[in-house]
């Protein structure tokens, strides 16, 4: 190998310059993440009335002050969905429930913490951008938002702004150090609350939006951090990318990046490394990266150590963490930590409210209502929610030009396993809110479209993403169920019936556009008993996340929407358990695995303890506290 004269030089350099580093004083600064805490300050269960030893601002706070003790220099931040997500959020909503001059109760309890800065989430604008400036005005610590402004061009929130900390180094001396912070949200907003945001607000894409703003910003400061709500994919980007914390720790400048939206841990067993992607270390694109969870199940930790350049201080070192605040031992819950009693004092009056607003009796159910095994034909909680949609739609299209169509609803479980606990079983006999609220995590507003039987058939396609494909070459047992799709993908349709060949493969992919074009995984799908007619339009009540395009199903972007009503589909749930009182509802989406022809066995996971519908059998447990069941396809 030949070194050229002026090669030896400039190395010689950098070695010097190395040394100089190395010779100076050091500052270790740790930098700390919650996300997606979805208004769980208690480490409560509201739809149980219990406690919950899973979640809890109140117990990721006593994480995060032993995180703090053990550093001389440490920032927190958040990145976002904070104020939606349980009963406690939901109430805080109803108009004249947050008193006016009192801060909003998450706001309080992270105000004890000192937060240095946060970003918005998605589901920060489901209440309104009303409701969202008063709850923003609670806050003792600034927001940043870049990829979002006022439709006029005019910041939404400031873009990004430089904290300036004086650091203490590791000989004792105190340094001034800038830390730059730029927040974004992924720009599906758009798309998922349309109806509050339309014509109002503009989200741009992530990657676009940093790739113009970080040059200047990057001048300003010594150290640059980015608040990305917004998933981790590898998947080559297109413009309004939602999973795009990859693609922005490309953009050059970042020394740390804290993700979130996807309600995984990273760095772990949640992410495969490759593209980019470093599960183990914990970077992405080469920058240190966590993804805390959700619900304020861990901390991130992203520890760097500086030294100064002669210019600015740089990090040469890092680490990325996260930490959990319980473990499952024989799939029990152990907590790693006790809840710090200053969190949950400050919001007790609050969460006495909405222990005993859900308490409320609404009426009762003939029929045990549970998602344990919603994903292999146990439709009871979608028949609910669907006859409810329809019992409230039916009014409000009767003076319509639909009101002849044919009237179909579609609903998901949403609550159907993504932890061991996370699942709905209601037994036959009271209903009370919590209970309808459980059923109804989300906070959409009733909404219908109008679309073909064609399109009706693509819906229920979309759907069966949620399952893998099964081989029926292959003897041994063989996962079911893809985990990477969430249940609240997986639609059924009232008053039809059908089969899912799951030999076919998944005939979409991540967008509504098929993959598979030559698959058809829906097979003998029937209206009335009969075959349904391609042609033939129908109206389907769902959510405003679905008509709007959340999901990515085909044939829905907000183009053919014909009803947009003003209450939440949980409140049109209580109110027709309210108006029917004892509810029977029969089986609605009657649907079946088409058979598989040969001996093949398949397996998933579901509740932990359970009695199995027919054709299911308990086999054992996983680690991760899931019960392991097993069903014959032949």
């Amino acid at each position: 190998m030949r070194i050229s004269r002026r090669g030896l030089f400039t190395g010689a350099a950098a070695l010097a310059a190395g040394a100089a580093q190395a010779a100076g004083p050091r500052i270790g600064l740790r930098l700390l993440e919650t996300s997606d805490l979805h208004m769980f300050v208690a480490d409560h269960d509201y739809y149980r009335d219990r406690p919950d030893l899973t979640v809890g601002l109140c117990r990721v706070a006593s994480v995060l002050q032993a995180a703090r003790a053990e550093a001389a220099n440490a920032l927190l931040f958040d990145n976002g969905d904070i104020i939606q997500g349980n009963p406690l959020g939901d109430l805080m909503a109803v108009p004249g429930k947050l008193p006016a001059g009192k801060a909003h109760p998450i706001f309080r309890a992270m105000n004890l913490l000192d937060y240095d800065a946060a970003t918005l989430g998605n589901h920060e604008f489901n209440y309104g951008l009303d409701f969202l400036g008063r709850a923003l005005e609670g806050a003792r610590f600034p927001f940043v938002c870049a990829n979002v402004t006022w439709a006029n061009g005019d910041a939404f929130l400031p873009p990004h702004l430089v904290l300036t900390r004086r650091l203490r180094a590791d000989d004792g001396s105190l340094h001034e150090v800038r830390i730059g912070v730029i927040g974004f949200v992924t720009p599906q907003i758009m798309v998922w609350d349309r109806s509050h945001l339309e014509g109002k607000v503009r989200a741009e894409d992530i990657t676009d939006t940093a790739a113009r703003l970080v040059p200047a910003l990057r001048a300003q400061c010594d150290i640059l951090v980015g608040l990305s709500h917004s998933g981790i994919s590898a998947a080559p980007r297109t413009n309004g990318f939602e999973n795009a914390s990859l693609h922005l720790a490309g953009v050059a400048g970042f020394d740390a990046i804290f993700t979130g939206h996807s309600h995984r841990v990273f760095p772990g067993p949640d992410y495969r490394s490759g593209q980019g992607i470093d599960a183990t270390e914990g970077t992405l694109a080469g920058v240190p990266a966590v993804m805390p969870g959700f619900w304020g199940s861990h901390l991130g930790v992203i520890d760097l150590e500086l030294t100064h350049d002669g210019t600015r201080w740089r990090p040469v070192a890092q680490t990325a963490v996260t930490r959990p605040i319980y473990r499952r031992e024989a799939g029990k819950v152990v907590p790693l930590v006790e809840p710090t009693r200053a969190i949950t004092e400050e919001i007790r009056a609050e969460h006495e409210l909405t222990r005993a607003w859900v308490s409320q009796p609404v009426g009762r159910s003939a029929r045990p209502l549970s998602t344990r095994f919603a994903l292999v034909g146990d439709t009871s909680v979608m028949d609910l929610i669907n006859a409810a949609q329809i019992w409230y739609s039916r009014d409000l299209l009767a003076d319509t030009p639909y009101a002849a169509l044919p009237l179909l609803s579609a609903a998901a479980p949403f609550k159907a396993g993504f932890t061991p606990d996370a699942f709905v079983d209601l037994p036959a006999g009271p209903l009370a809110i919590r209970d309808l609220a459980e059923i109804y995590l989300f906070a959409n507003t009733i909404a219908a479209v109008r679309i073909t039987g064609a399109w009706v058939q693509e819906w229920l396609e979309r759907s069966a993403n949620v399952f893998n494909r099964i081989d029926p070459t292959v003897q041994t047992p063989q996962e079911l169920i893809d985990r990477r799709v969430p249940s609240y993908n997986f639609d059924l349709i009232a008053d039809l019936e059908w089969e899912y060949d799951i030999t076919q493969p998944a005939r979409y992919g991540t967008t509504a556009s098929p993959a598979n074009p030559a698959a058809h995984r829906v097979r003998d799908l029937r209206y009335q008993g009969k075959a349904i007619d391609p042609a033939q339009e129908f109206v389907v009540i769902t959510n405003n996340y679905r008509s709007d395009g959340g999901g990515s199903f085909p044939g829905l972007d907000g183009s053919n929407v014909v009803l947009r009503a003003p209450d939440l589909n949980r409140d049109a749930l209580i109110r027709f358990v309210e108006q029917v009182g004892a509810v029977d509802v029969s089986p609605r989406s009657r649907w079946r695995f088409a058979p598989v022809g040969t001996a093949v066995t398949v397996l998933f996971d579901g509740a932990p303890e359970a009695t199995p519908p027919a054709g299911v059998r308990r086999i054992g447990a996983t680690a991760t506290g899931f019960g392991r069941y097993a069903l014959d396809l032949t």
